[in-house]
């Protein structure tokens, strides 16, 4: 009688394991390198957004306007956060609806948690909501560069909610998310529309409805501190290997690819401007060269995983002159106040690297992608013009009826004696630089 028994458990254990193990093989299990890589990544994206870009951009501003400078990027870190965990995350990555908007299942990062996002990827979801989640409040904060100095804080707190739910959201959903652009083939492996051309446009259009300060065309503005902006446009190039190799989610081949191809880029595109600047001005500087190696960063990002190194070093090389000629020469014509060129850096070198992306994409280096024009496919042009166009349009009217329903409910730029006296004190009550222990005068209009 035992030995009957014992048969009939082993006839079971025999027949129940091979059972589990398939269904085990079966579920996307969570890769402990992979989770480690991405933790990293969304930890220095974060890092690129403040102090990164909170000192890149205060550095270029006059001495007068730094803290709100630094608040509008720090502020914008706060409030999208917030807003990415109660709705924004959903809409733009929860289940398809007509390739239009994600799905509701999400709100509150409800069902976000430490299984594999999605069921296909080997990161937690609570990773891959976060790494999200830093990609969209840098867009924001990328916005303010167009405006600082002059834009009331009241309006860019409800722009950056505004803005985020009715202009980020959809686009990343039809990006990445499984919208409309996705299954129509276009490629942006880290962001060239979803953030820089989305980002860069907008800042111009917040930029000509606000209108220009007061002093802009009465006087050259100087950056304040170069040492501030290079040490800002350092750490946003260090950032950059966590937003463009952190895009391959996951630590692999294209991860490697990503990253070295952010490392050239970046190198071309500084050496790019040097030499342009160099011929035209008789002599380089340190911004300008600085600012080259950030638009071959913005060239690179919509194509750090679909292109090779090669590629990457004439996708860089081109992107400066695309951004030296957005900034002296268009901005220069049209007179418009971008105080510290995003259209012209993100913009600009954003729709370059979009539509270089179809140029120079081949599956030779990423199977997960397209072959490009290059390579036998120029229907891949197409699909990227598609998505340039999409952001510029989406960009322009979406941020046009945000900026306008803004100023039903605030007062959009500040007043005239608190743009002069700067936004740090008018509006902060706190200075940058503080030589002396003596207190703040509110009335005193001659505060510098």
């Amino acid at each position: 009688m035992l030995s009957k028994k014992l048969f009939i458990l082993l006839f079971f254990l025999i027949i129940l394991v091979p059972i589990n193990t398939l269904a085990a093989t079966t579920e996307t299990v969570i890769d402990s390198g992979d989770t480690t890589w991405m933790l990293v990544a969304t930890a220095i994206v974060i890092f690129m957004h403040v102090p990164g870009l909170a000192l890149f951009y205060g550095g270029l501003v006059s001495d007068r306007n730094v803290v709100s400078t630094m608040m509008h990027s720090f502020v914008s870190l706060l409030v999208i956060t917030l807003v990415w965990v109660l709705w924004g995350y959903t809409l733009s990555f929860g289940t398809d609806n007509g390739g239009l908007i994600g799905g509701l299942e999400y709100l509150g990062f409800n069902g976000v948690g430490g299984e594999s996002a999605f069921g296909t990827y080997t990161i937690p979801h609570y990773t891959f909501a976060i790494f999200q989640c830093a990609f969209a409040a840098i867009t924001v904060a990328i916005i303010s560069g167009g405006i600082a100095g002059r834009i009331s804080f009241p309006a860019w707190i409800l722009f950056s909610v505004l803005w985020i739910t009715f202009i980020y959201a959809p686009m990343a959903h039809w990006v990445w998310g499984g919208g409309w652009l996705a299954q129509l083939g276009e490629l942006d492996f880290a962001g060239g529309t979803v953030v820089h051309i989305l980002s860069g446009v907008s800042a111009l259009t917040a930029a000509i409805i606000i209108g220009p300060r007061y002093e802009h065309l009465k006087k050259k503005n100087n950056p304040h501190n170069i040492v501030l902006f290079l040490i800002g446009a350092a750490t946003l190039w260090f950032g950059w290997f966590g937003f463009n190799a952190g895009s391959a989610l996951g630590a692999n081949e294209v991860t490697a690819l990503a990253f070295a191809n952010t490392q050239v880029a970046a190198a071309a595109g500084g050496l790019s401007w040097l030499l342009i600047e160099w011929k035209v001005r008789k002599r380089p500087t340190l911004v300008g060269t600085a600012t080259g190696a950030i638009a071959g960063l913005v060239g690179i990002t919509p194509a750090a995983g679909f292109v090779t190194v090669l590629s990457a070093i004439i996708i860089g090389l081109l992107a400066a002159p695309v951004s030296y000629y957005g900034i002296n020469f268009i901005k220069e014509k049209f007179r418009y106040d971008d105080t510290l060129d995003a259209f012209g850096v993100h913009g600009l070198a954003g729709i370059w690297g979009s539509i270089a992306t179809g140029i120079f994409a081949t599956t030779s280096v990423n199977a997960a992608g397209n072959d490009g024009l290059l390579y036998g496919n120029p229907s891949l042009i197409l699909h990227q013009v598609t998505g340039v166009a999409t952001a510029l349009v989406l960009g322009v009217v979406g941020t046009f009826l945000i900026l306008k329903t803004v100023k039903l409910f605030v007062p959009l730029r500040v007043t005239a004696e608190e743009e002069l006296m700067g936004l740090d004190i008018s509006l902060h009550e706190e200075r940058a630089y503080n030589s002396t222990n003596e207190s703040i005068d509110m009335n005193d209009s001659h505060v510098s």
